[in-house]
């Protein structure tokens, strides 16, 4: 664990400058508040008890001056805590979002969302209040510790040996807290990813909540859910609190032993009472300093389930790589051959969701895809951009293997409409740009009359200015299909893959948008995933795609005649459409 947090303060950067005068400046105010009682001692002793006025005054002064520097360092430390752990929390995060944008789909599926989102926000947060609270105490606590250790032995060995009694029971009492605290910590952010899970699929699926009138029945998901957050945190938290009764327990000892002890000894004349008033608030100073040490020590029991949280995200070894691509080397067509290709979400080899797929897709042609759903259709694009590796066989993607390309190049060459379309909230210029930031006005323009997005889009009072709320809320299903055409055209790939980006628009409008990519861009190579056989009627040739495997691949016509899955579902089809 102790290299998990050495791993995260890697990541202190800029901030570094501020964590190191902190604990500087904390030892600073350390000195002066050991200072001050010494300095109250002497003045009760040579000043007060001797009526020696000029002596009381000049170490009033003193001590007011060691106030003052004592105030100035605790506020410089605060000041230079906040700044070192806000931004050792910012760029923790900024780190964990920089990884998560390098996962393959494979290690994004192997977090949920929820989980990444608590991740980035309360276990960062955990883990930054620790740092400040450590950068500030970790020096502070001790230094004063050792120090009023130290003067208190000075002044009175005998009394001093009060705390030998203390600290070992400190020590068994935060040993058995810390065994007991950690997996119910850890328990607890296990339920806020599942409180967060819920929240989130609400939100983003509220419209069909109210559809289905399930208001209540989500609100009592949630609250269920929110329920074992409680549960857990109490369990935890109720562990970490016996920390307080016990420090209490040990302080309130040694000060009622001391006052026993040194009101004797004070009233036989052998400690005098300055020196009894010094010692008294070096004992606070002990015990305070050992109250801080327990609060860190609880505080890195708390962050110890975070840090492992966080650096279970850093330390995830990512799928798919191209260190060892060539960097030279680019697409010199839209060709794409599938090479004995199987592959398996969870590598199992015994149960492939691809098996043995050998096929060849000329560069410019126009390929339909078909099959039931489960037949694995989306899957076998999905390897063409290299979003999966395979698990046996190669994609070649013109003419080399898709891991010969560095991920930029060839990703940037194959634009995809995705099943599920996906706008970000800004405008619908900005929307669009996403597909090439440099396009101009006409690029714009000529990208949406292909999608048949032109229309509808200066129809709004604002036209490519246009809000969109987050997701594209304002915009139906077959507008939004429309605008992640239009995005991917702005690409000007060599390879367009359509995976059943159709659906929600008319018969009429997904004609438009087939013969528009047939006139505009022919030299692309288009795959189209669809449900409808229209959608792909047209196509150069057809892939039927059946439980994984290749059932046929062959034009609309030769289908029609030889493959009994194309021409069922084309016959109930047709039956449908009279």
């Amino acid at each position: 664990m102790l290299q998990k947090f050495k791993q995260l303060l890697s990541y202190l950067g800029e901030y570094k400058k501020y964590a190191i005068l902190t604990p500087l400046v904390m030892v600073g105010e350390a000195a002066m508040e050991i200072l001050i009682p010494f300095l109250m001692a002497r003045m009760l002793t040579y000043g007060v008890k001797a009526q020696n006025t000029e002596y009381t005054v000049k170490i009033g002064i003193i001590m007011i001056v060691a106030s003052i520097f004592s105030l100035a360092c605790g506020a410089l430390g605060g000041r230079f805590s906040a700044k070192a752990g806000i931004g050792f929390g910012k760029n923790i995060r900024a780190k964990l979002f920089e990884r998560v944008q390098d996962f393959s789909f494979a290690n994004v599926d192997r977090y949920s969302t929820a989980s990444l989102v608590t991740r980035l926000t309360t276990d960062v947060t955990n883990v930054q209040n620790t740092f400040m609270m450590c950068t500030r105490m970790l020096v502070r606590s001790p230094s004063m510790l050792i120090g009023a250790f130290i003067m208190a032995i000075t002044i009175n060995a005998k009394m001093a040996v009060v705390f030998a009694v203390v600290i070992p029971i400190l020590a068994i009492a935060l040993g058995l807290i810390a065994s007991n605290a950690h997996p119910r910590f850890t328990k607890m952010l296990e339920r806020y990813d599942k409180m967060n899970a819920a929240l989130q699929e609400n939100l983003i699926a509220i419209r069909v909540v109210k559809a289905f009138v399930r208001e209540r029945h989500e609100i009592d998901k949630f609250e269920a859910s929110a329920d074992e957050v409680r549960k857990t945190q109490v369990a935890a938290e109720k562990i970490v609190l016996l920390n307080a009764p016990v420090m209490q327990l040990c302080m309130y000892g040694c000060i009622l032993a001391i006052l026993w002890f040194g009101g004797r000894m004070s009233i036989l004349g052998t400690f005098d009472i300055g020196e009894l008033s010094g010692f008294i608030s070096y004992i606070g100073q002990i015990l305070m300093s050992l109250m801080m040490i327990t609060m860190i020590f609880i505080s890195l029991i708390i962050s110890m389930a975070s840090v492992r949280r966080i650096c279970e995200v850093l330390d995830e070894t990512v799928d798919i790589s191209d260190d060892h691509a060539d960097p030279t080397l680019t697409l010199a067509d839209g060709s794409v051959v599938f090479r004995n290709v199987s592959f398996s979400y969870n590598k199992d080899s015994e149960n492939p969701n691809l098996e043995e797929i050998d096929l060849t897709i000329r560069s410019g042609e126009t390929i339909g895809i078909i099959g039931g759903t489960g037949s694995a259709k989306s899957t076998l694009v999905q390897l063409i951009p290299r979003l999966y590796d395979v698990t046996e066989g190669s994609v070649l993607v013109g003419g080399h293997d898709v891991r010969d390309y560095k991920l930029n190049v060839l990703r940037d060459q194959v634009a995809m409409v995705l099943q599920k379309n996906v706008l970000f909230s800004g405008t619908i210029r900005e929307n669009l740009l996403w597909g090439n930031p440099n396009a101009t006005e006409e690029q714009i323009v000529e990208a949406c009359k292909a999608a048949q997005a032109h229309d509808f889009i200066m129809s709004f009072p604002h036209g490519y200015d246009t809000e969109l709320g987050q997701g594209g809320t304002n915009v139906s299903g077959g507008q939004k299909q429309r605008l992640c055409i239009a995005r991917a055209l702005l690409k000007k790939p060599k390879i367009m893959i359509l995976d059943d980006s159709t659906s929600a628009v008319d018969t009429a409008t997904d004609s438009k948008i087939r013969d528009a990519l047939q006139q505009y861009h022919s030299d692309i190579t288009t795959i189209i995933i669809a449900q409808r056989i229209s959608s792909v009627a047209e196509a150069d040739r057809i892939l039927v795609m059946d439980e994984g495997k290749c059932n046929a691949f062959d034009t609309h016509e030769n289908l029609l005649r030889e493959n009994a899955i194309y021409r069922e579902v084309y016959e109930s089809q047709q039956k449908g459409a009279e």
